[in-house]
C-alpha cells in the first residue's frame, strides 16, 4: 500500500531528529470510553412482548374436554 503524505511527513521528522507527532497523542485517544450496561427489566421485557411467551413451550394452546356420563342406579 501507498503511505499517506502525513505519514511520509511524519517519517521525515522523526529522520531529521524532531519528535513523531503520533507521540503528542493522549493514551484516551485509543481508549474506547463507551459506557456499556446491563439490560434492565423494561429492556427484557419489550424484547419479549411481541412474542406469546405466556405458557411453556411446548404448550401448543389445545386442551381436551371429556364427558362424564352418570349412572343413574334406582
Amino acid at each position: 500500500m501507498a503511505r499517506s503524505k502525513a505519514s511520509k511527513h511524519r517519517q521525515k521528522l522523526e529522520r531529521e531528529g524532531r519528535r513523531n507527532p503520533e507521540n503528542n497523542r493522549s493514551p484516551y485517544a485509543f481508549a474506547d470510553l463507551t459506557t456499556r450496561r446491563t439490560k434492565t427489566k423494561k429492556d427484557y421485557v419489550y424484547k419479549r412482548k411481541p412474542k406469546n411467551h405466556l405458557f411453556p413451550s411446548g404448550d401448543n394452546d389445545s386442551f381436551y374436554m371429556g364427558m362424564i356420563k352418570k349412572v343413574l342406579i334406582s
